[in-house]
């Protein structure tokens, strides 16, 4: 009799061992078809295949085999098992998030359909459409909807024979704030119609044309040069390159040189947003040989293409955000991790807890391919490790085309404030010189890392704030919506009219997020054209695509937008940048607000004047003195680096040691406060004075789920596997405990 290791999706600590019936082909990779407890069936994955007997229960049988051939290869699965292992998860959750939904499900997958939106063919014509805007006069709310979709489709610039821009029904429903009914209405006067696109498509882009290469400048030849050097001694090379130094080009040549050598290409990106600009750049030049992979694509084309890189004809190059790292590759060659520093490479929810950066490392370790990390701000570890030589360094100090750096003014807002000089949440100067670029035929980027309305509304009269039944924390106010919203749990409510604690109506906004940013710039600007990028504005691929390629084709002049714009977005015209207040970045109760605040305002910075004239800054503070702000303005992350290192190295923090999280939940604040005493003494057993806590976390309830924190510091060089030994025995004891069989217990290693 043989028997299979198998992974099964569940949250439960190693594999499950199932019986091979006689005559049923199995091997490491495969799906199968398994029972499990009483009544369920799952679709597992083959890990091992063996002849010994477990002992002490019954071992069931496999009940059915889904493949032919295996659809993991063992070196995705020794990745699964590291990401296992290093980030404390079980090997079920990796298995969850590595697949796409479409090779989990039983019924496999089909291509899917989405929805668009067009003119009827009778209103396709200008007298018609004036016709249909005074029949909607009445109607307002199918008016804005309908006058919505004629300037996402560009109907004024339409020209002779040019079809307008196609528009998705969930794009239109966003961008106006319609509702399904106000649709259905205009379809009913047959002004709009519907219409079905299949979606998934894999890329067929045309053919590789490395002749399109561009040639390398001075310094960008001496950089990639170094490159090849350091790539014969490290395993891994960084490249810090000032922002516009011409990354981009060195890593295509890198790509052509993988290539050249039969080699395939792993390149990660921190936000799908990115990878528009990107994805245009890179197909111009490697055609239909790239492929592209995220989570905005249609589970049947992240199946189609997972299916291609197990074929005999995968693609060469693979751009993606951080679930790429997942993908099998065959024969890789080479991984470039672009932006390294950003904190969206690391998963936070749910499990597994990873860093797509460390986990592109070990995949390459793996596969025996060679890493470049490149950013022009470095996370505190990358530059730790190239610095004692872990890895390679390579320094571009030089602006493509010797185009300067953008001169940083920084403005004292408390005292403008104070002087009553303030135009809301604008300095003079910055009003001035916005003005003086439009003026221009330019355009300037707007930075406010808080999405919505305000942050939160207030009552005058008693300080009263509307805060979430299920979580810790104030409801933010989406006026468009006309809604106050959670950010933690996206739980909804509605805009209150009077206080509830004293009955008075004077009820505030304080704070701005980027939809109040946008309603006083259109105030102010009022012949601009302004465009919002926040989560709000992008939950379709179309909607980044639009946004990005509409400010780039110069359609709308004014971005405002969170730290989505800060991540590496190249436009041409911009030549004044605003950050509207540092001090929310500054302000942060983390360790690591510094370097994440210096990172942000480097990068956002770095947007302006990238071609063309020098660039402005306009840095916007209360606390103008704080060394990280005139770090930034001399762009010197060495001096940053420096004082950061020395404080990390006295207090325990990385890249000195290591940090382990342990999160304890229960809907019972009394019972998670007993289990957060109780675990924490456990690990002290082991761990000693390296275990702070339990402390109640900023935010200490989400869900309705009170949560405990313990924080474990660990030097380098520690025994990592005894570490995780005994951090999953702890959490095995604790819930062995009746008192704790419904509390929540998981680590987060690597916090950011």
């Amino acid at each position: 009799m043989h028997y299979a290791d198998l992974i099964l999706p569940v949250p439960l600590q190693g594999l499950f061992t199932y019986a091979i019936p006689e005559g049923m082909s199995v091997r490491v990779g495969m799906r199968v078809l398994v029972p499990f407890g009483r009544n369920k069936t799952y679709m597992a994955i083959v890990a091992k295949v063996h002849d010994v007997k477990p002992e002490g229960y019954q071992v069931k049988p496999i009940a059915q085999v889904m493949d032919e051939e295996p659809i993991v290869t063992e070196r995705q699965l020794q990745l699964w098992q590291w990401i296992s292992d290093y980030y404390l998860s079980p090997i079920g959750d990796v298995y969850k998030a590595a697949l796409p939904s479409g090779l989990k499900a039983e019924e496999g997958y089909k291509p899917k359909t989405e929805t668009y939106i067009r003119l009827t063919a009778q209103y396709c014509n200008v007298t018609a459409l004036h016709i249909a805007l005074n029949v909607l006069g009445r109607a307002p709310k199918q008016l804005e909807a309908f006058t919505a979709y004629l300037e996402l489709s560009h109907w004024d610039e339409m020209e002779d024979g040019v079809k307008p821009v196609e528009v998705t029904r969930e794009e239109l429903l966003n961008a106006s704030h319609a509702s399904a009914e106000t649709l259905k209405q205009l379809e009913k006067r047959q002004m709009l119609e519907t219409y079905e696109v299949e979606v998934g498509r894999l890329n067929h882009s045309g053919e590789y044309r490395p002749e399109l290469i561009q040639l390398l400048s001075e310094a960008q030849q001496t950089a990639y040069n170094a490159i090849l050097m350091s790539m014969m001694k490290h395993r891994v090379t960084l490249l810090h390159g000032v922002t516009s130094s011409g990354k981009t080009e060195i890593y295509i040549h890198l790509i052509k040189r993988a290539l050249e050598r039969k080699e395939q290409v792993l390149y990660l990106l921190p936000e799908i947003a990115l990878t528009v600009q990107m994805m245009q750049r890179l197909q111009r030049v490697f055609g239909n040989r790239l492929g592209i992979y995220h989570s905005k694509y249609s589970d049947a084309e992240r199946v189609e293409i997972w299916q291609k890189q197990l074929s005999k004809n995968p693609y060469d190059v693979i751009l993606g955000a951080r679930s790429a790292v997942l993908l099998p590759f065959q024969q890789l060659g080479l991984v470039i991790v672009d932006e390294e520093h950003e904190t969206s490479y690391k998963q936070q929810d749910p499990a597994p807890r990873y860093h797509a950066r460390s986990a592109a490392i070990m995949l390459a370790q793996q596969q025996g391919a060679k890493v470049v990390l490149g950013t022009a701000t470095p996370s505190m570890e990358s530059y730790h490790n190239a610095k004692t030589s872990k890895y390679g360094l390579v320094e571009l100090t030089e602006r493509y085309k010797s185009i300067e750096l953008p001169e940083i003014q920084v403005v004292d807002i408390a005292d403008l404030q104070h002087r009553k000089m303030m135009a809301g949440p604008f300095s003079p100067l910055l009003l001035t010189k916005v003005r003086e670029a439009l003026e221009r035929g330019e355009q300037a980027i707007l930075f406010q890392n808080r999405r919505g309305f305000a942050p939160m509304i207030e009552c005058r009269q008693c300080g009263w704030v509307p805060r979430c039944q299920h979580c810790d924390v104030s409801l933010t106010l989406h006026r468009q919506l006309n809604q106050l919203t959670c950010h933690y749990c996206g739980y909804t409510y509605r805009v209150p009219t009077e206080c509830p604690c004293c009955g008075s109506t004077d009820l505030r906004t304080k704070g701005y997020g980027t939809e109040k940013i946008e309603e006083q710039v259109r105030e102010v600007f009022p012949e601009a054209r302004v465009a919002r990028m926040d989560l709000d504005t992008t939950r379709t691929r179309n909607a980044y695509e639009r946004i990005i390629t509409d400010f780039s084709a110069g359609r709308t002049n004014i971005m405002i937008g969170t730290q989505m714009i800060s991540k590496g977005l190249d436009f041409d015209k911009v030549s004044v940048v605003g950050i509207l207040n540092a001090d929310t970045m500054l302000n942060y109760p983390d360790f690591r607000a510094y370097e994440h605040a210096f990172m942000m305002m480097a990068q956002v910075s770095g947007r302006a004047g990238r071609k063309g004239r020098r660039g402005l800054v306009i840095l916007q503070t209360k606390q103008k003195d704080l060394p990280v702000i005139q770090q930034v303005v001399r762009n010197d992350y060495t001096s940053l680096y420096k004082s950061l290192a020395a404080e990390r190295q006295a207090f325990h923090y990385p890249p000195y040691y290591h940090l382990v999280y342990v999160f304890m939940k229960h809907s019972h604040d009394d019972v998670v406060n007993t289990a957060g005493i109780e675990m924490g003494s456990r690990l002290r057993q082991w761990f000693g004075g390296r275990v702070l806590g339990p402390d109640k976390p900023s935010v200490a309830k989400v869900k309705s789920q009170n949560i405990r924190k313990l924080v474990l510091k660990l030097e380098n060089g520690i025994d990592m596997k005894r570490v995780r030994k005994y951090l999953l025995l702890a959490q095995s004891q604790m819930l062995a405990d009746k008192r704790y069989a419904s509390l929540q217990i998981y680590y987060d290693a690597d916090p950011l």
